[in-house]
């Protein structure tokens, strides 16, 4: 991800435009493979040692944000080791004790070297390893396990992406117009959406289509980085999308003036993520698990196709059935005091003895009074409790 700092935009009246790059040019396809080559070969090496190395290849001017930006991209596709065999703090306080002590003897001369060995002594590793430890913790000194590599078009690519979506950052709600695609990919776009716990609503439209509109971190009281970062991981998703159009009203700069930021399929930004659906929110896993577990009345399906619920669409994350009897379950992700209660009375209104909420205290992102709810809410402060669904769909159910 890119931080603030590096986010390169150009303005056109109320509109936000990020500058990307273009994968075909051979100046920016130069530059990316001078900075893979770099990381291609960091592996072993500490962070202070790649970033002098990048430092000789930096650029002046307008290109000197872009550089800074692909090595950070680079940089996020590390992994750091902390080297060391003692707990750095532990290594400094007794050779900083020892050499105190050396310095107050002023007969005998200081000698690094035997400071080292007589810490090694007390440690029980060897010079060498007390070295590297002393300062291990610090930024500069951590190394380098691994590298992820990628093609220099592909940087370039996640670095469009990563424009995009640090702006998003900055936003107050987004609207996003999908159409022409399979069943298939709406169910994986709604999941998206749900995986990342975002706030929002999923309305039908003309031309079998659907309509996201999407809270933005800027309009909520709490949680705004952890909601933030949640919505630009979903950007991804919503790119591998064919035919897709995006509108976000965002609060731009110290002064937070509102620009508006638009995104579509003819953008042509390419995103990094595989095409091979979602994956499951921990709690979710962790709660299906138990329920499949539990032997009883109850049949679990966790692939339930949306349902329109009073103009709107609502995806369930799984369906609990006994005979004729059914039960749809969400788990609620981040939530506000008038979102949650919207969604109830709508439920409530259209599948009366037929769903439950399950609401975790741990994403609400307002500082509301508590919301006007019934039997339906299953509330949980750390883990949904799997006996606690089943009970609270069997009273609901009848």
């Amino acid at each position: 991800m890119l931080t603030g700092n590096l986010v390169r935009v150009r303005h056109a009246r109320n509109k936000l435009v990020p500058l990307y790059l273009d994968r075909t040019d051979a100046a920016w396809l130069r530059t990316a493979n001078q900075l893979l080559a770099v990381y291609r070969e960091s592996e072993g090496r500490t962070r202070g040692e790649v970033e002098t190395e990048l430092g000789d290849l930096a650029q002046e001017g307008p290109g000197q944000l872009v550089h800074q930006g692909l090595a950070k991209l680079l940089e996020d596709r590390c992994e750091f080791e902390v080297a060391a065999e003692v707990p750095p703090d532990k290594v400094r306080e007794v050779v900083f004790r020892l050499a105190a002590t050396a310095r107050k003897n002023p007969s005998q001369a200081f000698d690094r070297l035997s400071i080292l060995t007589a810490a090694s002594s007390q440690l029980g590793v060897d010079v060498v390893q007390i070295e590297r430890s002393l300062f291990a913790d610090l930024y500069d000194e951590q190394r380098i396990l691994k590298f992820a590599n990628c093609t220099a078009e592909q940087l370039l690519d996640r670095y469009n992406v990563a424009l995009a979506q640090a702006v998003l950052l900055r936003c107050t709600g987004l609207e996003v117009r999908v159409w022409n695609e399979s069943p298939a990919r709406f169910r994986q776009l709604f999941r998206a959406m749900k995986f990342h716990r975002l706030i929002g609503t999923v309305h039908p439209a003309d031309g079998s289509s659907y309509i996201l509109k999407l809270d933005g971190p800027l309009s909520l009281f709490s949680s705004t980085q952890k909601y933030g970062l949640q919505l630009a991981l979903f950007l991804p998703t919503l790119l591998l999308c064919k035919t897709f159009d995006m509108t976000a009203e965002i609060l731009w700069g110290p002064e937070k003036k509102p620009k508006v930021f638009t995104l579509n399929a003819t953008d042509n930004l390419r995103s990094h993520l595989g095409d091979f659906g979602m994956h499951t929110p921990a709690e979710l896993t962790t709660l299906l698990a138990n329920l499949t577990d539990k032997p009883g009345v109850w049949t679990l399906s966790d692939d339930p196709h949306p349902i329109q619920v009073d103009g709107a669409t609502w995806i369930p994350d799984f369906r609990l059935s006994h005979k004729t009897k059914e039960v749809f379950v969400e788990l609620v992700g981040f939530w506000r005091k008038a979102n949650v209660e919207q969604l109830y009375k709508r439920l409530k209104k259209s599948l009366p003895g037929k769903f439950v909420l399950v609401v975790s205290e741990h994403y609400r992102a307002d500082d509301g009074d508590e919301f006007a709810s019934g039997p339906e809410v299953y509330r949980y402060k750390r883990t949904p409790i799997a006996a606690e669904v089943l009970k609270v769909a069997a009273a609901v159910s009848g």
